[in-house]
């Protein structure tokens, strides 16, 4: 994490906004050179990653946001590398090819893979880095950052949600007994379903809001007040965050901003992930 003074912050001239439009097909990739001038890639187990671009944007939120929480304080971040974020949540089938296992209660092989911990999630990402297809295109893959889960999901917004204000359970599985906003009441579906089933955000990720929770590699901690530059969390903590609410949480978490933490071996049927592979092999 690298601090600077507002008065130094450097400009960032230009950086890509639009990725994973429905013009790039996506292509299984085998060479590190190759997947360095692709937008959507499609690694060896069929699983679909969006290239996001690198740039800057205020992580947390106002104090004018409703519902803020005290640990959410508004500060600049600035992401020096593109990366690529799994399309949708990892899904039961994924799990399942590269664990051997499904320890999901809600089934189904779309359905995105749930009853899992931080450490069961880091491991599927080692062991899909083992696979010899990944190996030998030098793909290293791991849990986003919170800074790149957060700017992920906003693509670009700064708002509650990357599709605006409200939320109440029709643009995003959570529970809309409970709606966000001046909107009414919506469904409530008391359980995961198959991830993409909502549209994507402006990057072309589904399901940033709700379905299920996503593991984070942070250790959790409290935000600085200054900004900073690739901020990967504390060194050591007890608790690590999980990010972007889940089909049984009420629709206030769910925000962009919305932070949660939970000791790293907990499984509970709402927790799941989506992995990132970054651009610096």
């Amino acid at each position: 994490m690298k601090p600077w003074h507002w008065f130094l912050l450097p400009l960032v001239a230009e950086f890509i906004i639009g990725c994973g439009s429905a013009e790039n097909k996506s292509k299984e990739i085998t060479n590190s050179k190759e997947i360095t001038n692709s937008k959507e890639i499609t690694n060896s187990i069929g699983m679909k990653l969006v290239r996001i671009p690198k740039g800057k944007f205020m992580m947390g939120s106002p104090e004018r946001e409703v519902d803020r929480e005290d640990n959410e304080t508004w500060h600049e971040v600035i992401l020096t590398k593109d990366f690529y974020l799994g399309i949708y949540e990892v899904t039961q089938a994924e799990y399942e090819k590269v664990m051997g296992e499904n320890p999901s209660k809600f089934k189904g092989a779309r359905k995105p893979v749930e009853m899992v911990s931080w450490n069961d999630a880091t491991e599927f990402c080692k062991k899909l880095s083992d696979f010899p297809e990944e190996k030998k295109a030098g793909r290293v893959y791991r849990l986003p950052t919170e800074a790149q889960w957060e700017y992920a999901c906003r693509a670009g917004t700064t708002t509650p949600f990357h599709f605006g204000e409200e939320l109440n359970g029709t643009q995003a599985n959570c529970n809309g007994n409970d709606p966000y906003g001046t909107t009414t009441k919506g469904p409530y579906l008391e359980k995961p379903i198959n991830c993409g089933e909502y549209p994507s955000n402006a990057w072309g990720l589904h399901d940033m809001h709700g379905n299920v929770f996503e593991w984070c590699s942070d250790w959790y901690g409290e935000y600085p007040e200054f900004g900073v530059i690739d901020p990967q969390g504390p060194q050591r903590g007890d608790y690590r965050v999980r990010r972007g609410g889940s089909w049984n949480g009420i629709s206030k978490r769910c925000r962009a901003s919305c932070r949660f933490r939970s000791f790293p071996g907990y499984r509970y049927y709402y927790y799941g992930f989506r992995v990132l592979l970054p651009l610096d092999f």
